[in-house]
């Protein structure tokens, strides 16, 4: 396997499930950081939101953010792929239905709100430190 393939194969195992991480973006020349329930799949990390929330107004009128998790840290752009009822959501809020299930049912989401949105970071680049290796990953180029 390449080594741009063995730390996505660390990304999987590490991130496919559910995992706080860290979203930092600007707003007015200042950052903000959270902590919000992600799920990683192909090159992107996927959380359930608030639309109105600062963090979305902030992506939208500056879609660079940064993230960080356990022994990762990366850049990406943030989108709000829409309504989570939303028939082209339907696949990824399948699995984050099952990936947050041990909260996502408690009153913490309201689905039938159009503004509860997805949130997908698409990765650029990142920095991932695995039992004593480092991997470099570019996310739009494949490598490591």
């Amino acid at each position: 396997m390449s080594k741009y393939g063995d730390a996505i194969k660390v990304m999987n195992e590490r991130f496919g499930r559910d995992m706080l991480i860290s979203v930092a973006t600007v707003d007015g020349g200042r950052p903000f950081v959270r902590t919000v329930d992600a799920y990683y799949e192909e090159g992107a990390f996927y959380t359930v939101t608030y639309a109105l929330s600062n963090k979305m107004k902030q992506i939208k009128a500056s879609p660079e953010v940064a993230v960080c998790g356990e022994w990762f840290t990366g850049h990406g752009v943030g989108e709000n792929c829409g309504y989570v009822r939303d028939e082209r959501n339907a696949a990824i809020m399948a699995k984050l239905r099952v990936a947050f299930a041990a909260w996502y049912g408690n009153g913490h989401v309201n689905e039938s709100d159009p503004n509860t949105c997805v949130l997908r970071v698409r990765l650029t680049n990142g920095v991932l430190l695995n039992e004593g290796t480092r991997y470099e990953v570019d996310f739009v180029n494949r490598t490591a």
